[in-house]
């Protein structure tokens, strides 16, 4: 973990654990949380100048909507 993130709480619930188990423990979870940390990367949209400058599509119509005075 570096300075910027903000540190763990972890907590014994249920029996015991020695000073040696808990250094395994936070070594096996900071070394997974680092490795999906890597992995987990979004890829951006690529959204080119074109795209930027039109309008959105028209809404679709509504059909469940009665129009004006032929609704009946």
């Amino acid at each position: 973990m570096t300075a910027d993130q903000p540190s763990a709480d972890v907590r014994i619930v249920c029996g015991s654990a020695n000073e040696e188990e808990l250094a395994a423990l936070l070594a096996v979870v900071t070394d997974a949380y680092e490795r999906e940390a890597e992995d987990a990367v979004a890829e951006q949209p690529h959204v080119s100048a074109w795209q930027r400058t039109q309008r959105p599509m028209r809404a679709p119509l509504r059909r469940d909507i009665p129009w004006g005075r032929f609704s009946g």
